[in-house]
């Protein structure tokens, strides 16, 4: 099983950097800190107006948003689809004074957080995740950059 990258044009391919790396570290996460198996988890990259026509789509949200996660999660394996609009990142990293990679990297664990079966629909679970987050993060600068 395998991580993916997909793009919806050129100039978005070019904004995600490290690749492997990233796939090494999101394999890492599944498989050695939360003893799940890795399934197929397919990351979009794409713009705001892409992702907010698949926000409407398929989940009846008219906003823009940073990440739309369908988990298709089994007990045991992990699998996703995982859409993530470049133009938000950007902007969210610009508005909280972080560079551009560290956001992405935040946005795309999110997603596999999701995945995984953690929520952020309270404060409480927002604070969890934002935690689980950070965590992934120092994890990725320690052992995969």
């Amino acid at each position: 099983m395998a991580v993916s990258f997909s793009y919806s044009n050129a100039s978005i391919q070019k904004s995600v950097k490290n690749k492997n790396s990233i796939k090494g570290w999101i394999k890492d996460i599944i498989e050695n800190n939360f003893k799940k198996n890795l399934g197929d988890v397919n990351y979009l990259f794409t713009n705001d107006t892409q992702i907010l026509e698949i926000n409407r789509k398929y989940l009846n949200h008219d906003y823009y948003t940073d990440i739309i996660t369908f988990s298709y999660s089994t007990e045991n394996i992990i699998s996703a689809d995982i859409v993530i609009s470049i133009d938000t990142v950007r902007s969210n990293a610009n508005s909280f004074g972080q560079e551009f990679e560290i956001e992405l990297r935040r946005v795309i664990i999110h997603g596999i957080l999701h995945a995984l079966g953690f929520e952020d629909k309270t404060e409480e679970q927002k604070k969890s995740m934002t935690e689980l987050e950070n965590w992934a993060l120092n994890l990725y600068a320690e052992k995969w950059k």
